[in-house]
C-alpha cells in the first residue's frame, strides 16, 4: 500500500503514518498537493502488508533504520517530512540523525516523549486484548476515541470519520501488536530535538488525550527553529479531522 506518485523532478515530501492508520491517511494531502510535490508514504514494518516481517516488537529505531534504507533506494538527497503521531515518532529521528536531508519538517498529534508509566499499562492491557480477541466493534470505537477529537466524532456531519475509519480499523490483524507495542515502550527522544535544524510546524490538538498539548510545547521550545499551531477543532490526527484548514496551511509550509 505504499504511496509512490513518482514525479522526479518535484520535491519530494515523505508522509509517514500513525499506528492504526495507514498511508492512505494522506490521501487528502496528496490530492491537494498533486503537481506541486512529489508524495511517498510508506507502510511501516509491522503494519497493513508488512505483518509477516516481523515477528517481535518493533522498536521506533528499526522504523527509522527501515525508512533511511527506504530514502537511500529511492536516491533521495534531500526532502520533506510530514509525520502523524508515531510517524513523527519516526520523523524526528530521521530529522535529528541527517539534519542535511530534511528540509521542512511537520509534526502532528506527536510527541518526542516516552509514554507515562501509567499509559504503558493502559494502553499495555489494550494491545493485550486486541492480540487476543480482534478489533471488536467496542474496540475499533476504542480506537477512534484516541484517534479523533470527541467534537469530531459526535459531529453529525462528519459520518465519514466514523464510515471509512470504523471499517479500515476493524480489517487490522491482531499481529499489528507488535508495531503497537513498539509505540507504547517507545525511548524518550527529547534529547534529540535540539539536533533538528529542519524549520519545524508542529500541529497540536486541544482535545488530543494521546499527545497532549504540553507534550506539543516541548518539541515547540527544543527544535531550534519551529513554529507551534494549536487547534482547538481536532485531536490527535488534525489532516483528518480539520482537512479543510489543515491541508492548505501544511501545503504552504512545505513551499
Amino acid at each position: 500500500m505504499t504511496i509512490d506518485t513518482g514525479e522526479t523532478h518535484l520535491s519530494p515530501v515523505l508522509c509517514l503514518h500513525s499506528l492504526f492508520l495507514d498511508p492512505r491517511a494522506f490521501d487528502g494531502l496528496v490530492a491537494a498537493g498533486a503537481g506541486r510535490f512529489r508524495f511517498i508514504a510508506p507502510e511501516f514494518l509491522g503494519q497493513a502488508g508488512r505483518l509477516d516481517e516481523v515477528d517481535a516488537t518493533v522498536t521506533m529505531d528499526q522504523c527509522t533504520d527501515d525508512v533511511l534504507a527506504l530514502i537511500d533506494r529511492l536516491g533521495l538527497t534531500s526532502l520533506s517530512m510530514v509525520g502523524q503521531s508515531m510517524g513523527g515518532d519516526v520523523a524526528v529521528r530521521i530529522a535529528a540523525r541527517r539534519p542535511d536531508l530534511v528540509g521542512r519538517l511537520v509534526l502532528m498529534g506527536s510527541s518526542a516523549r516516552a509514554e507515562t508509566d501509567e499509559n504503558v499499562d493502559l494502553f499495555g492491557a489494550f494491545v493485550d486484548r486486541f492480540e487476543r480477541e480482534g478489533f471488536t466493534p467496542e474496540l475499533v470505537d476504542f480506537v477512534k476515541s484516541i484517534l479523533f477529537a470527541a467534537t469530531v466524532l459526535n459531529d453529525p456531519a462528519r459520518s465519514d470519520i466514523h464510515e471509512t475509519w470504523t471499517k479500515r480499523i476493524g480489517e487490522l490483524s491482531p499481529r499489528i501488536a507488535h508495531a503497537a507495542r513498539g509505540v507504547v515502550q517507545r525511548e524518550s527522544a527529547l534529547d534529540l530535538l535540539p539536533l533538528i535544524t529542519a524549520r519545524t510546524l508542529v500541529i497540536s490538538g486541544t482535545q488530543d488525550q494521546a499527545r497532549p498539548p504540553a507534550w506539543s510545547d516541548e518539541m515547540f521550545e527544543a527544535i531550534p527553529n519551529a513554529e507551534l499551531w494549536r487547534i482547538k477543532t481536532t485531536g490527535h490526527s488534525p489532516c483528518l479531522e480539520a482537512p479543510d484548514t489543515v491541508i492548505p496551511r501544511v501545503l504552504d509550509f512545505l513551499a
